[in-house]
């Protein structure tokens, strides 16, 4: 290039100026307008008795939730295994859940919940975090949530995949899971993710690979360790732009991780993946433990039943939640766990979604 410079001075100053006429221009340079600020009111403590569960929420005093997280604290030792995730999923309040009928089940929701659940073991350490990625952008100034579910799953070591697409004409900004009942202490969701409503990737059964762009759809998927059954229902929630906005010029690009682990009983990991400089603001994240090839195969559970999540949520580049009222994340992490005694072939897996309005 230096070369071609020295030799070229006269076509040299001539992009020069063509770029700066250009920068000049009104309209011919695009920007991003898309802004998102984690809000988080901290730890909720427990649930301090098995096979029960704790509810807490993250509020959007501005903008709308693009999605959102939890990460909880599990103290030590084997009852460490006992904390698990039973939700990270949208709300119109706080309190209130989606688990009636299917289709779009709100608009504009402000609230994200992250639901704590506990197995046979608690210990006095257990504790969740919500995470709302409160979203804004001159274009996507409405939201809605579709919400999907499927019954079960019923028996040890199956899974319960569903998937919640957005209608035609609108973008997916995130998603998320959740299990009922608590009282299955063995039942909880080991994967929330985006995906495409096409036979490419399965109808959602295979998750959106690193750099793929513009997915449609959220799959959750529901993991029985003990095999008990009291009504077991998964639910998937898709969050995506309202209807009527021009979508055309907007990007959702898809970056994803995958790593071996963990493996041996009674223990944990965290895989993090972030937003490039080029691929938009960071909107929302998923996360999973799986038998691994998540983006390539028809997704299966991990090595152990006692597998489970107990982190998804907006971090720094190693791995540790960022604070309230952050404007800059970029990174998403997954924190998983085994339950005992081991968990052969197991994977932990990370999405984070970056968005371009184009605007």
């Amino acid at each position: 290039m230096r070369t071609f410079l020295l030799r070229r001075p006269v076509a040299g100053k001539a992009l020069i100026l063509g770029a700066l006429l250009a920068l000049a221009v009104p309209g011919t340079a695009q920007a991003n307008t898309v802004g998102v600020t984690v809000k988080t009111p901290g730890a909720t403590s427990g649930p301090g008795s098995a096979f029960s569960e704790i509810s807490t929420s993250a509020h959007c005093a501005s903008g709308l939730v693009s999605g959102g997280g939890i990460n909880q604290a599990i103290g030590t030792g084997t009852s460490s295994n006992g904390n698990k995730i039973n939700g990270t999923s949208p709300s119109p309040d706080g309190s209130t859940e989606y688990t009636g009928s299917t289709g779009v089940v709100g608009t504009d929701l402000t609230y994200w919940l992250g639901i704590g659940g506990s197995g046979g073991a608690v210990n006095a350490s257990f504790s969740s975090t919500p995470y709302a990625m409160c979203f804004t952008s001159n274009l996507i100034n409405h939201t809605q949530v579709v919400m999907n579910k499927v019954a079960g799953p019923t028996t040890a070591s199956t899974v319960g995949l569903v998937t919640a697409t957005c209608p035609s004409g609108t973008r997916l900004l995130g998603g998320g899971a959740r299990i009922t009942p608590a009282a299955v202490g063995s039942l909880k969701p080991i994967a929330s993710f985006p995906t495409f409503n096409d036979s490419a990737h399965a109808y959602g059964q295979k998750a959106a690979a690193d750099g793929e762009t513009n997915p449609d759809s959220w799959t959750a998927v529901g993991w029985n360790g003990g095999g008990g059954d009291s009504g077991n229902t998964t639910y998937a929630y898709a969050v995506c732009s309202g209807n009527g906005i021009n979508i055309s010029g907007t990007t959702v690009k898809v970056r994803f991780s995958e790593v071996s682990g963990p493996t041996a009983g009674t223990s944990g990991a965290t895989v993090t993946v972030g937003c490039g400089q080029n691929d938009g603001k960071l909107v929302s994240g998923g996360a999973a433990i799986s038998g691994g090839s998540v983006t390539t195969v028809n997704f299966t559970g991990p090595g152990s039943q006692g597998d489970h999540l107990n982190g998804s949520y907006p971090s720094d580049s190693g791995g540790s939640p960022v604070a309230d009222g952050a404007t800059t994340a970029s990174y998403w992490s997954a924190f998983t766990h085994t339950g005992a005694p081991s968990s052969p072939n197991t994977y932990s897996d990370v999405w984070a979604l970056c968005a371009d309005d184009g605007v």
